[in-house]
């Protein structure tokens, strides 16, 4: 049980999963510290300098019992926490301490190591990203040709299918993928290029020998799992990169605000509701409801992805020459909880849309409300091709329609369009060709086809390409 009588981050106690979580963990952050010592040091090594294989095997012991206490009291002597855990880590590995941390500042384990914890974050993203994909995509399909009323500015407008609804929040999702895949691609490590990016303190460690340093920065990677290194920079990578980052995390946030605004409208129609625990409360006051509180949570959630996007955006604008440190507070607060929120999110999603309940009932009820007036253009071609006056008929439209709006409207009466028409004489229809008018009406277009086709083209054989990652079955604890 956490702490009570101090402030605790709501994303990590609520929100937020366990393996995020674990990713901008601490242990994350100092183990990998300690594995970019072990990198450099056994690099150093391996073009000359006078390390011993021992003392790199004496490293590599120490990776893990991380000594928080000790680390902490360093840190309050030094006020530096790259030194504090320089000299926790000398502490582990007396044999050692001479060489950890040669050559290099305090960004080289500062700034790999968010690369790194980046790049976690962002394949944890694409997965999630990947399973609510799939869950929509099982959606679009089982309800592709279910037909649904449209809407315009929230005014009723030509049919739809619910599947086809669904291959909007598709789409857009599949570009947020397109968009992690693209920063996850262009990810570089900082490299070791010293106190201003000139490489001054590797050029005197190795002589002034420029192949050797550069061949420094080309084995670190390789041992990290990356391609490269950037190939300038200051003290630190340029803070365009978190700001890239976060800038697809923050389209991640947009496309799921849209998704939970349409379930949150279609949950006001009574068309769909959220999955619903058996004793869950809707309301402290009214128990009679079931608010749609987990979508509304994926656009609380997102609205603060959205904003937080500015806090990199600032810092990178901000930096000075080779660097200030004004960055440093806010990434450290910025960036993990951009990726806490967002996986937060891509959760919520494909909780709601696996577990949700679609009513076609209700759908067809708020369909068959409107139809009518949808209808008249049918009806009013059907008439001309029967030799009918098409202005003539076209007034008459109008006048039934403004009569029966009113009707609705002012008295709360049914929608009897087409009962009007048919005792119409103008029109010349019985009710039952009317009704046949309708059956064959064509109203939602290509929607099921568009559907369909979408699924089988684009869907499909994205999902095909990354069969071999695994998919996230998720948990929604509150």
């Amino acid at each position: 049980m956490p702490e009570q009588s101090v402030y605790i981050n709501p994303l990590c106690t609520r929100y937020a999963s366990r393996e995020m979580q674990e990713i901008f963990s601490n242990d994350m952050k100092f183990r990998t510290w300690r594995r970019l010592w072990i990198a450099l040091a056994e690099s150093e090594m391996e073009l000359g300098l006078p390390i011993t294989p021992a003392q790199i095997e004496e490293m590599r012991q120490h990776i893990e019992d991380i000594d928080y206490e000790k680390a902490a009291e360093y840190e309050h002597k030094f006020r530096h926490d790259v030194m504090a855990h320089v000299h926790t880590y000398g502490d582990a590995c007396p044999s050692a301490k001479g060489i950890i941390h040669l050559g290099a500042t305090s960004c080289y384990v500062g700034d790999n190591t968010d690369v790194i914890v980046m790049r976690k974050g962002l394949l944890r993203v694409r997965e999630l990203l990947l399973s609510a994909i799939e869950a929509i995509a099982a959606f679009a399909a089982q309800h592709k040709g279910l037909a649904s009323l449209a809407y315009t500015h929230f005014q009723a407008a030509q049919p739809t299918t619910i599947g086809k609804r669904a291959t909007l929040w598709l789409q857009d999702f599949m570009s947020d993928l397109a968009q992690v895949e693209f920063q996850l691609s262009n990810l570089k490590l900082l490299g070791c290029k010293g106190t201003t990016g000139t490489g001054a303190s590797f050029m005197e460690l190795f002589g002034g020998d420029t192949e050797k340093v550069k061949e420094l920065e080309r084995r670190i990677a390789r041992k990290m799992d990356f391609d490269a290194c950037v190939c300038v920079s200051g003290q630190t990578y340029s803070r365009k990169m978190d700001f890239n980052v976060l800038s697809a995390l923050c389209g991640i946030a947009q496309s799921a605000t849209k998704f939970s605004n349409d379930i949150r409208l279609m949950s006001h129609l009574k068309e769909f509701d959220e999955p619903f625990e058996s004793g869950q409360i809707g309301s402290s006051a009214m128990a009679y409801k079931r608010n749609p509180m987990r979508s509304e949570r994926i656009a609380s959630l997102s609205r603060y992805v959205m904003t937080d996007v500015l806090n990199p955006a600032i810092t990178a604008s901000a930096q000075w020459f080779e660097r200030t440190l004004d960055d440093s507070a806010n990434k450290r607060i910025s960036v993990p909880e951009a990726f806490l929120a967002t996986d937060a999110v891509l959760s919520l999603v494909i909780n709601v849309i696996s577990g949700g309940t679609v009513y076609p009932n209700v759908i067809r009820k708020h369909l068959l409300e409107e139809l009518p007036f949808m209808a008249t253009e049918n009806i009013l071609m059907y008439c001309v091709k029967q030799g009918g006056d098409r202005q003539m008929l076209h007034e008459a439209i109008r006048r039934h329609s403004v009569d029966t709006a009113k009707q609705i409207k002012l008295h709360g009466g049914d929608n009897d369009l087409l009962d009007r028409i048919a005792a119409d004489p103008a029109f010349g229809l019985t009710r039952a060709q009317i009704d046949g008018i309708l059956e064959e009406g064509g109203f939602t277009g290509m929607a099921e086809m568009q559907t369909e086709t979408f699924l089988r083209d684009e869907v499909r054989p994205l999902l095909d390409k990354y069969q071999n990652i695994g998919r996230i079955k998720v948990e929604i604890n509150i």
